[in-house]
């Protein structure tokens, strides 16, 4: 008679614990997001230390951190999930119901894009989603999104870049012409005949903190490409206090006019146009395969489609002055 072995231990309930404890990275957390109670998960956490031979989550500090084999271990299971759900979900297995759903989103933003689509993007959540939970992550030099992507820590990662990451999905959500954000008594806006390339290069420039190190940033990233660079004198990861370092001083942010727009409304700032003829920047939502196929991941992806479509909308209303480019487009397509 074979011997059983330790597949025939497993059930689907066990790699659903697995999979929430790594990805919580807590044992009470999961409990909650499970269902259940944290000794009944404890004692899962158990049998699958057992049998899987390395303890998966260890104190780290304060808190606790998945093993190296834990985080081996993240990816494959949730496939195992997403199977199951497809084998014996039904068509239950592809429904979302936003009005009643009890789940937890994160995502990690630059806010570049608009002052306005982070609280725009709450507010949509908690009215047609009361009861779901919103974490938002900072993308910072020292944050690794890919990584937290396919660790499934984020389910979306939403900022600007010239080339994204090929081995991501995205979505492009709109284009924006690149302006220059200055005080009202800067030489641009005094003299704008002489403000040249020449000029808008030697001038000091108020930069945002690379998203990782050796990261030039879209802007600068393009100077390189054409043989250019320009005086940064003032580096900050704080991107939204940047229009009032602009209001008091003779500092050059250059971005994009949306978000300009939002400070020249209740800032001495004005934004002019750019000497140098940089491509408009695009912003993405990038998300990993993991969750492309997840019904609650692409209801939420919607959401933060149709939330930057209002905003630009809005922008582009005859009270406002335009972006220069085209309505963003909705079309999800695979990297």
């Amino acid at each position: 008679m074979a011997q059983p072995s330790a597949l025939d231990k497993i059930e689907l309930q066990l790699v659903k614990v697995l999979h929430t404890v790594i990805s919580e990275r807590s044992v009470s957390r999961a409990a909650l997001k499970l269902g259940s109670t944290q000794p009944a998960v404890s004692a899962q956490l158990r049998r699958l230390r057992h049998l899987v031979g390395d303890p998966l989550l260890v104190r780290a500090g304060s808190g606790m951190a998945p093993t190296p084999l834990a985080l081996e271990l993240l990816e494959p299971a949730g496939e195992l999930l997403r199977h199951a759900a497809t084998i014996f979900g039904g068509g239950s297995a592809r429904a979302f119901e936003p009005a009643t759903a009890k789940q937890a989103f994160r995502i990690a933003a630059s806010d570049y894009l608009d002052p306005l689509f982070l609280p725009g993007l709450v507010e949509r959540l908690k009215t047609v989603a009361p009861g779901i939970e919103l974490e938002i992550h900072a993308l910072s030099a020292d944050y690794d999104y890919r990584r937290a992507l396919a660790r499934g820590e984020v389910e979306l990662v939403i900022g600007n870049w010239l080339q994204p990451p090929g081995e991501l999905h995205l979505a492009r959500l709109f284009s924006d012409e690149v302006v220059c954000l200055v005080a009202q008594d800067h030489p641009a806006v005094r003299n704008p005949r002489t403000w040249t390339a020449e000029r808008y290069l030697a001038a000091e420039h108020l930069a945002p903190t690379p998203l990782h190190p050796g990261a030039q940033g879209v802007i600068d990233e393009f100077l390189a490409q054409q043989g250019l660079s320009r005086r940064i004198a003032v580096r900050s990861p704080y991107f939204g206090l940047a229009p009032l370092m602009v209001a008091r001083s003779h500092l050059v942010l250059t971005t994009g006019r949306l978000f300009c727009s939002r400070y020249a409304q209740r800032l001495p700032v004005r934004a002019v146009k750019c000497p140098v003829a940089f491509p408009p920047l695009s912003y993405y939502q990038l998300w990993h395969d993991a969750t492309h196929a997840s019904p609650a991941a692409r209801w939420l992806r919607e959401q933060v489609r149709d939330v930057v479509r209002n905003l630009v909308a809005e922008a582009e209303s005859p009270r406002r002055r335009a972006p220069a480019q085209d309505d963003p487009s909705s079309q999800e397509t695979p990297a």
